[in-house]
């Protein structure tokens, strides 16, 4: 295989065969392939795109890079969810418990959070002594007890993907349609599942800004799941404004785990009904009385002992990570609110601490906020539009002016 012919076809629009991917990726994969000749693939694709079939061998290479999940005979219904990112995006953390009190098996496998999106582990990482690194073997036990997992991906595990996001994220090739879904459909896959259902966000807060980019996305993902016979359904859902009322780490655990207790915000409640109803194989109310009857809030505290934390300390999570420095925005004048910017408020959010710009580092469970107006809500002057938790006054201050910004009110109606 000589890699800069590859590399000068697809630079020149030609197509390559499923075993030229298959070769490029093992080749990078064992580090026989370097980061300049894959960048500059990486950029080739950016540039030229490439065919369904391309982006299904690609996604296949990926996929097969590292170990997958095998089931046993008989196994029920594998399924998971798929989000292609958000602000305030909890989804996961209700999902996962509730699918699984449908007698399925939900083997998730998350990302950290990156930019302005929230990651599921960091999420889950705010609940005290939550192991998110267990083995494919400690996750198809518990499979077999709970039937469910939430887990991040571990260093066998479609190691190309992680090899490679790494470098696109550092030369301007993660925004390509064909590499998002084979960076995203080889993880998902690799699960072994029999159903997925994808959550393909657009607007301010996602990569994604139009409903066209979305659908074109939803489009290459259907049709990897068709080429590798698993049953895809993608769901397009704006992302104007915050899913729900928190972003933050803890924050956003405390509201999720009122959903799974038949409370929280409304928009939560049926994206997560929305997503459940399309691979649970039960109908919608049968879902959304096991969020009102406790069952998936009780598989959740069932999902938290199994992977080392404890139940007793999610009723107390808001005292364990309690930022020092608490304020309310009030709202300036009577009026209605307009718009709230899920991209500035995510912008806010990582200045205060709550999120990541590099892999390395570090996030403040703590950080955030909560108590979010929603679009369409009267408010009244001095009423609070959010509350900022932050680590220092100066980052409330910092926070404050960003979220004015980003929080828009017609004075003239009340």
């Amino acid at each position: 295989m000589h890699v800069p012919t590859l590399i000068s076809r697809k630079r020149d629009g030609g197509e390559l065969s499923a075993a030229e991917l298959r070769g490029l990726i093992a080749g990078y994969t064992a580090g026989e392939v370097p980061d300049y000749q894959m960048s500059a693939f990486a950029m080739a694709v950016f540039f030229q795109g490439m065919s369904p079939a391309e982006t299904a061998a690609l996604t296949h290479a990926m996929r097969t890079s590292g170990e997958c999940f095998t089931h046993r005979t008989g196994h029920p219904p594998v399924v998971d969810k798929h989000s292609t990112g958000g602000i305030g995006d909890k989804v996961s953390l209700v999902f996962a418990p509730l699918v699984a009190c449908a007698g399925c098996w939900v083997p998730m496998v998350s990302g950290r959070g990156l930019g302005i999106t929230g990651g599921t582990l960091d999420k889950l990482e705010a609940i005290p002594g939550f192991r998110v690194g267990i083995s494919l073997t400690e996750a198809a036990a518990q499979l077999e007890r709970l039937g469910v997992v939430m887990m991040g991906q571990t260093e066998r595990f479609c190691p190309a993907d992680k090899k490679w996001y790494a470098l696109r994220d550092v030369t301007g090739t993660v925004p390509s349609i064909p590499l998002i879904t084979a960076s995203i459909m080889s993880k998902k896959l690799a699960e072994s599942l029999d159903r997925l259902v994808l959550d393909v966000k657009f607007g301010s807060g996602t990569f994604m800004r139009t409903r066209e980019e979305a659908q074109a996305l939803a489009a290459s993902m259907r049709e990897v799941g068709r080429e590798m016979q698993v049953e895809v359904q993608a769901i397009l859902n704006p992302m104007d404004e915050p899913t729900g009322r928190t972003v933050g780490n803890a924050l956003e655990v405390v509201e999720a785990l009122e959903c799974l207790e038949g409370g929280g915000p409304e928009d939560l409640r049926s994206l997560v009904l929305d997503l459940a109803e399309a691979v649970a194989g039960v109908p919608r109310a049968v879902l959304a009385g096991w969020l009102d009857d406790g069952s998936a809030r009780r598989k959740f505290d069932q999902l938290v002992e199994a992977q080392g934390g404890a139940p007793a300390d999610l009723l107390r999570l808001g005292e364990i990570h309690r930022a020092p420095v608490m304020r309310e925005v009030g709202a300036p004048r009577d009026g209605r609110v307009t718009l709230v910017n899920a991209g500035r408020i995510g912008q806010a959010a990582l200045q205060l601490g709550a999120g990541r710009e590099r892999v390395s580092d570090g996030v403040d469970f703590a950080v955030g906020f909560d108590r979010l107006v929603k679009c369409g809500e009267v408010v009244h002057r001095g009423q609070p539009m959010c509350r900022i938790h932050a680590r220092s006054v100066g980052d409330c201050e910092v926070a404050a002016a960003m979220v004015e910004q980003a929080i828009g009110v017609d004075f003239s109606q009340t």
